[in-house]
């Protein structure tokens, strides 16, 4: 059909396709989210359950082991497309697809198993890959971190609580913010991925019976056959007990732990708009690039806005495992299916969107120290009066008698600043009055915007030496890796 009539048969481009992959997820993230790699998983489960039981006695052949082998990633999906249209089964349709290509040993493929086995052990596998290619992503964002906010320990900026002009800080002291909740996210995803367990060889509701009776009550061969596969799919433990399904519990903490992450982040980028705002710290700005269609000048930061809205779609996320482990029915209901196929996906998609660009934002962070200066100097006369009285106060003065020269000068300064538009000239006021001559000689030091920084230089180097660069030694191998986006 003509351009806008309709969808074409073969146009991938008249069919939605969700952004998070055709846009902005890595290759190897959307891999694992894949047709191919969840059913090319269920096929090696389906293998490990038959070389186990084959391995416990029962009548499996070296030669249906080998055809199996041969046939992992052979799948015909138009086959299985067209098995799961008649059978309305989706695991079923893979069986039939399987042993369509696997004759010999079409009669001890999924021999015991229930559906749950392929399906959700294969879950369990995805988020278990999914956890470990995010981690070294968000070690890499922390280490960019850590090195922007050592470069920028010792320089001073205006701090700001209620977006209002607070006590100063430092640029890298700010950053060790950030770097701190990020460190707290690395740890929560390490335990979420380390307390996966696999579900095992478990049955229809969970009790093995199917299983018992392969092996003729065979207790001990049944439990073997459980550490056996689980084993071979590479997790140290299963759960003991379940039900059709794992507890959907287990995704809940999945899920929490990213939404987490998407806070952090979140945070983080908004900070980083408004500092932007303030002409302080930008973004990357590539050369060519376009801020607005209408405003050639502007520079928008746009990279954290994206990692914002990405980001409060990913905290929502988990609102999905919440409703879905509360409303379960006994041993499952089939309701938490449809659900958990988009929001496990979406959940690793945009986390690992927002890491890579994240990760891009850190690598290309500019930071424009004198419009901080100037920033600071619009402030401090303020902030430095507590000093200017102990000075006074120091040289013979009377602490009441100065602070209140000091207030009635920072409201004339206030006045000319609020509603002159003028500059703060505070410290000005303060030079022509005779009353502050025991001092006019340390007024500078008085002013040196590096006293006002507390130990901010000191708690950096102590974060990042105790802390931040023992938590990022396992990931040391996979640190060189640069990101570029694509848009």
């Amino acid at each position: 059909m003509a351009a806008g009539g309709g969808p074409g048969e073969d146009d991938a481009f008249a069919r939605y396709r969700s952004p998070l992959v055709s846009r902005y997820a890595s290759p190897e993230m959307g891999f694992n989210f894949s047709e191919r790699k969840k059913f090319g998983t269920w096929r090696r489960l389906w293998l490990y359950l038959a070389q186990a039981e084959k391995s416990l006695g029962l009548p499996i052949t070296d030669e249906q082991i080998q055809e199996m082998e041969a046939n992992l990633d052979n799948v015909d999906f138009k086959m299985a497309a067209e098995e799961e249209k008649k059978l309305r089964h989706d695991v079923m349709a893979h069986v039939h697809t399987f042993a369509h290509c696997c004759p010999k040993a079409s009669g001890i493929i999924h021999l015991g198993a229930t559906s749950c086995y392929v399906g959700d052990n294969t879950d369990l596998i995805v988020l278990r890959d999914g956890f470990n290619l995010l981690l070294p992503k968000l070690a890499r964002v922390i280490s960019r971190l850590a090195n922007f906010a050592e470069k920028y320990a010792d320089l001073p900026t205006l701090g700001f609580t209620h977006y209002q002009p607070a006590q100063l800080t430092t640029v890298g002291k700010r950053c060790c913010l950030w770097i701190q909740d990020l460190c707290m996210d690395l740890q929560n995803l390490e335990r979420a991925r380390d307390d996966l367990r696999f579900r095992g060889v478990k049955g229809t509701t969970g009790t093995q019976a199917s299983f018992l009776q392969l092996f003729e009550g065979n207790h001990e061969k049944v439990e073997e056959l459980d550490r056996l596969v689980t084993a071979m799919a590479g997790f140290k433990r299963a759960y003991i007990v379940t039900g059709q399904t794992y507890s959907r519990k287990v995704d809940i903490e999945v899920l929490s732990v990213l939404a987490s992450l998407g806070a952090s982040i979140h945070k983080i980028c908004t900070d980083i708009r408004l500092l932007a705002n303030l002409k302080e710290i930008e973004e990357p700005f590539e050369r060519d690039q376009i801020g607005s269609s209408a405003m050639p000048y502007k520079r928008n930061p746009m990279r954290s806005e994206r990692c914002c809205s990405l980001a409060r779609h990913l905290v929502t996320l988990v609102l999905n495992p919440l409703q879905t482990a509360s409303v379960q029915w006994f041993e499952r209901t089939l309701d938490d299916s449809a659900n958990r196929r988009v929001c496990l996906a979406e959940a690793f998609l945009t986390a690992d969107i927002i890491l890579s660009t994240l990760q891009n934002i850190s690598e290309g962070l500019v930071v424009y120290p004198k419009v901080i200066e100037r920033r600071i100097q619009q402030e401090l006369p303020f902030m430095a009066t507590e000093n200017i009285i102990m000075a006074m106060v120091k040289a013979g003065g009377n602490r009441q008698d100065c602070h209140e020269k000091i207030r009635v000068l920072s409201q004339q300064a206030a006045a000319v600043v609020k509603q002159e538009g003028g500059d703060n000239d505070l410290i000005a006021r303060i030079r022509a009055d005779p009353y502050f001559s025991p001092i006019q000689g340390h007024l500078e030091s008085l002013l040196d915007p590096t006293s006002f920084t507390g130990r901010a230089l000191q708690q950096v180097a102590r974060f990042l030496k105790e802390e931040v660069h023992p938590m990022l030694t396992p990931y040391q191998s996979k640190m060189g890796v640069k990101i570029e986006l694509a848009l």
